[in-house]
């Protein structure tokens, strides 16, 4: 004959259990995405300075870039020259630090990988446990 085995904790037991560790996990998803979204928004700030730094050279290169145009028209060669010689540079360097600027903020997806990870995989794991 079959022998009934009965299990070692009740149902109540059992149900308890998962409630507690199903907040555990609650929690500390919670403290994951927390920590996830403070770095994902330091890294953005980053960017963010890289783009306003460029934007200010920007600024200054189309203001050395009037001021070389005016002085080509109003005095000799050599000052415009100059002139535009430095609103190039600055319009360079303000280009380059644009691109980085945008470059970091591609680079840097905002949306929590990790939590949604975990998440999915606390998902498959809680329809495993469930009878």
């Amino acid at each position: 004959m079959n022998e009934i085995r009965t299990p070692d904790r009740s149902l109540g037991g059992l149900f308890s259990e998962l409630t507690q560790e199903t907040t555990t996990l609650f929690r500390q998803e919670i403290s994951l995405a927390k920590a996830e979204m403070t770095e994902k928004v330091r890294q953005a700030g980053a960017g963010i300075a890289a783009l306003a730094a460029g934007a200010v050279l920007l600024l200054i290169a189309a203001q050395a870039l009037v001021a070389a145009a005016i002085l080509g028209l109003a005095t000799t060669l050599a000052a415009w020259l100059a002139a535009l010689i430095v609103g190039a540079a600055l319009l360079l360097a303000g280009g380059i630090a644009v691109a980085r600027g945008v470059a970091a903020l591609r680079r840097e997806n905002l949306t929590p990988r990790r939590t949604l990870d975990t998440l999915k995989a606390n998902t498959r794991w809680a329809r495993e446990q469930m009878p």
